[in-house]
């Protein structure tokens, strides 16, 4: 078995149902168990400005799958909850689900980089993530997932935890 995160959000619909779904899908598979789930979080939308907040959050998981494997079963999830392909380039959707991190592994491919590209400059990442393991070390940087988030400082993206 392997140890895996999976961020994921929502900002539109129903955001917190779509989030809720995606976890049960996720889990009913039978190949990952869902052990870690965070605090859901309101997110000001990131790159894109033109769209409503995100509620965003983060899963541990334990997988046999292989990460492709576990990025195929992703996007099957997310299109089961709604998501249609194409859209703008970070804009609105009813579910994204991504993987944040596979052990220890460092990896590039046309189709996946891990750890995720770009959590460590993303507060609606870091933030759930450190609820469910803060010391995390990424395997690049070798800072831990607290470490990251407090490098970020205190500007930039709203990010708060939800009532």
């Amino acid at each position: 078995m392997h140890i895996a995160a999976i961020g994921f959000g929502s900002n539109m619909g129903d955001r917190k149902a779509s989030c809720r779904e995606g976890l049960r899908l996720l889990a009913e598979d039978g190949r990952c168990r869902v052990t870690r789930v965070s605090r859901l979080y309101l997110t000001e939308p990131q790159d894109y400005a033109d769209q409503d907040e995100f509620v965003n959050g983060a899963a541990l998981v334990e997988t046999e799958l292989a990460p492709a494997e576990l990025l195929a079963l992703l996007k099957r999830i997310e299109a089961a909850v709604g998501r249609t392909p194409g859209g703008v380039r970070f804009g609105p959707r009813v579910l994204d689900m991504d993987i944040l991190f596979y052990g220890e592994m460092a990896l590039e491919s046309p189709e996946l980089v891990l750890p995720h590209p770009r959590m460590d400059k993303r507060r609606f990442v870091l933030m759930p993530l450190c609820d469910i393991m803060p010391d995390w070390t990424h395997p690049v940087s070798g800072k831990s997932a607290r470490e990251l988030l407090g490098a970020l400082g205190e500007t930039g993206q709203k990010v708060t935890v939800m009532p």
